[in-house]
């Protein structure tokens, strides 16, 4: 495969100065007519040491109109970095719609290293491809051009690359130790190049092989590829945008013969107000101790709070977060996208906000919109919510696999119930803000809600990352489930149940268990 990119194509200096300026001109008015159809462009750069990579993001640069292009390299990861599950970076690093990201290395990096340092054998090599190529079929879904360089320099072409450099003063800096001994790896890094080539190259994220040991024909090769690329994909927009506009919504909420919310037992009387105390106590005290030691073994936690308007989902989470120290945890209320947060794939912004370790981020309403109140009122397309399970099992598996404490709740209330609830906030004075115009119009839609539900814990309910149906038409009942429940996760996390609730002659902090009004 790599054998056609050691073939010494090169180009002179007037075959390149006759090409460069018509093909910088070409690029810039591709990126202008780029801004317009707000999709992103993610190119990465990857290939063997020294062949060009940097040179050519500089070039790009240079060409194009920076203030448009996002260029990110990878080196060590900081702290915050290792924090976070390994994608977290990556999805930071994403352009905008309309804008292009130039990556060097990127996602390919870690791989390639684990497999030649042998930390990776071929399983695990295979397992970690097989990941980014989910993640690339996640962006390339959801309208980002995707278009990865590998370039390339057969071993006699990267030796003299060396040398060269390394004879220079001025260059000899570029050159390290781990250089030299890819060198003497060459025939390696080759072969597991190709079998990553092959396994992560799709129609929709496709590699490009370049020879780079000649500067001049390089640019010219990557540059107008990246044209054709822009070019077409612009014109397929064009040629598609009446259709997208006039696009019908042709979602069905056919009820299910067994609709999961209808299987609910509601409690048949509240529990006692002594009771609910007790029981509250107990289990605030618990988390506090259970959430100390996550702190200390850097267990991070992610709880996700959905339910039906006025099902209880705040005073479940302000239950929670009595139990904790407020420096280590955040609430996330969720509510319709900023114009920042339109410009990126749907699940940028929750990525960006998950907890560093041993941290707690919980989110009042999520990435779960996408499946609920996108597919109820149609601003999400039914292609788009439909492919949305797997990207958000997914996104959730890889949480799992860094080792958070994923747990999902949905508050559940029965009709009557929220109808009496919502009587009660228009009544009273300090919580008539609550009510909005929107919760009367999801009620009118409580069937189609029930649907979308169903379909979400069927698709979405899994052993690492369980949804939880909380009966919810008594508070008191509803608040101890769930925080017992956060309290099981985070003991099979931490492999069992830790020091009990703290002494309660001890001197209650804010944000420590103590204060359990309702």
């Amino acid at each position: 495969m790599l054998e056609t990119a050691e073939l010494g194509q090169a180009v002179d200096k007037a075959t390149y100065d006759a090409q460069e300026t018509p093909l910088r001109t070409a690029l810039l008015q591709a990126q202008a007519r780029l801004r317009q159809y707000k999709f992103p462009v993610v190119i990465l750069f990857a290939g063997i040491q020294k062949a060009g990579t940097g040179e050519t993001v500089n070039l790009l640069n240079e060409w194009m109109d920076p203030r448009w292009i996002k260029t990110v390299a990878f080196g060590d990861p900081t702290q915050e970095m290792r924090e976070r599950p390994p994608f977290w970076k990556f999805w930071m690093a994403l352009p905008k719609r309309g804008q292009i990201g130039l990556l060097d290395s990127a996602w390919y990096e870690r791989p390639l290293r684990d497999k030649l340092s042998g930390r990776a054998d071929q399983r695990h090599f295979d397992d970690m491809l097989d990941n980014i190529a989910n993640f690339e079929r996640t962006l390339a879904d959801d309208g980002a051009l995707v278009l990865k360089f590998w370039m390339h320099l057969g071993r006699a072409d990267q030796e003299k690359r060396l040398q060269a450099l390394s004879a220079d003063p001025l260059t000899a800096w570029r050159v390290s130790d781990h250089d030299w001994r890819e060198l003497d790896q060459h025939e390696a890094v080759v072969a597991s190049a190709e079998h990553m080539i092959m396994r992560t190259s799709t129609a929709r994220a496709p590699w490009m092989i370049v020879e780079g040991a000649d500067a001049r024909y390089r640019s010219l090769r990557v540059g107008t590829l990246i044209l054709d690329a822009i070019e077409q994909r612009l014109a397929h927009e064009e040629a598609a945008a009446d259709a997208k506009a006039a696009e019908a919504q042709a979602t069905a909420f056919k009820v299910p013969t067994a609709n999961i919310l209808s299987t609910v037992v509601m409690p048949k009387k509240r529990m006692p107000k002594q009771d609910y105390r007790t029981g509250l106590a107990e289990q605030q005290g618990r988390l506090h101790a259970l959430q100390r030691e996550a702190l200390l073994r850097g267990v991070s936690t992610v709880l996700v709070f959905e339910g039906w308007d006025a099902g209880g989902k705040g005073g479940a989470i302000r239950r929670i977060t009595r139990a904790l120290d407020a420096r280590q945890y955040q609430v996330l209320p969720i509510a319709a996208p900023t114009d920042e947060e339109n410009q990126y794939h749907y699940l940028w912004r929750f990525w960006r906000h998950l907890p560093r370790a041993g941290r707690v981020t919980i989110f009042d309403r999520s990435w779960y919109g996408r499946v609920l109140v996108e597919r109820v009122e149609g601003f999400a397309t039914e292609a788009e919510w439909r492919r949305a399970y797997a990207e958000i099992n997914q996104f959730e598996a890889r949480l799992c696999d860094h080792g958070s404490v994923v747990q999902k709740f949905w508050l559940h209330i029965s009709k009557e119930e929220q109808a009496a609830r919502f009587k009660e906030r228009m009544e009273t004075p300090h919580k008539r803000w609550k009510i909005t115009d929107e919760d009367w119009r999801n009620r009118k839609q409580w069937s189609k809600y029930e649907v979308a539900v169903h379909d979400m814990i069927e698709r979405t309910s899994t052993r690492r990352a369980p949804w939880h149906i909380i009966p919810g038409d008594d508070k008191r009942t509803a608040r101890v489930k769930v925080i017992s429940a956060v309290c099981d996760a985070l003991e099979a996390a931490l492999g069992g149940p830790v020091a009990g609730p703290i002494d309660r002659d001890e001197k209650v902090l804010p944000g420590q268990p103590g204060n359990v009004a309702e």
